[in-house]
């Protein structure tokens, strides 16, 4: 499941032939209005202009590494960009801040997906939302996924603790042999409590991922930032902080 998840946050192979379908405008379009209204009490829970919930982290110790080969580097938390000006999306029970100049590359099937007739099952979308820079080596993307899929379990989860700790989880979210640099809890304060989210920072064959997830009525929602490790110097921090800017609506 692992793989899986960290496959599917790879550079698209040609975005340069989809037409974008954002821009760095912060007005939602059309199709978010709704969620807009209904998300505006929320807004306050995740402010990416102060970052205060970094009070609230807490880190697990580097030698949580599932090839035991972890390189401890520099914290990755280090390094947050204020996002209040990037164009936040809204999608199926979440919100995303998106960094300067990245273009929607959403593929028609994911779309389409869902859709159903006579009955037929339908065809679950790869990606709830999927961006990328100018030159698609760097990718932001969104995936939504019933819990029970990364833990077999006949209960609905509510949070992401419900599917393990920080370091259980790296299990599901982390893929085998990639170096794991940093792996965090972030908690949220919301109206009914607090809402947990996983972060973590690893490489794997030359890409450098931040991910961070969190569950919500039994599906959980993954947000992953990806570049080569080569730009990861120069635009790790925006990435790293759009990852971190998912929020659950």
């Amino acid at each position: 499941m692992a793989i899986l998840l960290s496959l599917s946050f790879q550079p698209p192979k040609s975005p340069q032939n989809h037409n974008p379908k954002i821009s760095n405008s912060p007005k939602p379009t059309s199709l978010t209005s709704t969620l807009l209204n209904t998300s505006s009490k929320r807004q306050f829970i995740f402010k990416t202009t102060s970052f205060g919930v970094v009070s609230l982290i807490t880190q697990i110790p580097l030698a949580l590494s599932l090839d035991e080969s972890l390189s401890p580097s520099k914290p990755a938390l280090s390094g947050i960009a204020n996002t209040k000006s990037w164009f936040q999306f809204y999608g199926d029970g979440f919100a995303i801040r998106v960094p300067p100049q990245f273009e929607d590359i959403m593929e028609p099937e994911d779309f389409n997906a869902g859709l159903s007739l006579y009955g037929d099952k339908a065809k679950p979308k790869t990606f709830a939302a999927r961006f990328a820079s100018p030159d698609g080596s760097e990718v932001l993307s969104v995936v939504i996924r019933p819990s029970n899929q990364l833990k077999i379990t006949f209960l609905e989860a509510k949070d992401i603790t419900d599917i393990g700790s920080l370091r259980e989880a790296a299990k599901i979210f982390v893929p085998g042999g990639a170096t794991l640099y940093s792996a965090r809890t972030i908690k949220i304060k919301e109206e009914e409590g607090f809402r947990t989210y996983y972060f973590y920072e690893f490489g794997r064959e030359e890409q450098h991922v931040a991910l961070v997830a969190a569950v919500n009525s039994g599906k959980a929602i993954i947000a992953g930032a990806t570049a080569p490790q080569s730009k990861w110097d120069s635009d790790g921090v925006r990435l790293r902080s759009a990852a971190i800017s998912l929020t659950v609506l």
